[in-house]
């Protein structure tokens, strides 16, 4: 049997866009996040979530619908939680510590809302240098006076733009310890 090439690039070679935000959503954030993973996904980027529901579940959605591919990392044992939109469910069993995997496996965020776990998230990227673009989440200033780490956007296109060029120059990134 010969194996057949699809028409994609292989997905090591496609930028990887971690959407995160709340796992309760109204219908306007949920809306946003949509827009989001339809957008990742006709930039040609896999989407990574926290795999469940709410802007996870609404930004997978949106990146089936415009044929994209969708990776869930779930903080449970069993792989049928993740929301059904997922081509990719990963159980951790790592509860709120598969935040850190999240933000490792993605070149670039965006945080659609968001609570404290969305914070952490963002945190985490923060520390390890990867870039975070904010749609209605938080606004942080560190306590040094300079600039917000999040680049902050009004509309989910801005946001996708943003980050598919900030995975792109993230593409040279070398890391740094948590």
């Amino acid at each position: 049997m010969t194996a057949t090439r699809s028409s994609r690039p292989p997905a090591t070679a496609r930028p990887m866009i971690a959407v995160i935000g709340a796992s309760r959503a109204d219908a306007a954030l949920e809306a946003a996040a949509e827009a989001v993973g339809a957008g990742v996904a006709r930039g040609g980027a896999v989407l990574v979530c926290g795999g469940l529901g709410g802007v996870m579940a609404a930004a997978c959605r949106g990146a089936k619908d415009a044929g994209g591919t969708t990776v869930g990392l779930l903080p449970g044992e069993d792989r049928r939680a993740g929301n059904p939109w997922l081509d990719v469910a990963i159980p951790t069993g790592l509860g709120e510590g598969r935040n850190l995997l999240v933000v490792r496996s993605a070149d670039a965020l965006i945080a659609v809302g968001g609570g404290w776990g969305t914070l952490s998230e963002i945190a985490l990227a923060c520390r390890t240098g990867r870039p975070v673009v904010g749609l209605r989440t938080w606004a942080l200033q560190p306590p040094d006076g300079s600039d917000s780490p999040i680049v902050s956007v009004d509309e989910p296109a801005d946001a996708v733009a943003v980050a598919l060029r900030l995975a792109g120059d993230a593409a040279t990134f070398s890391g740094r310890n948590v």
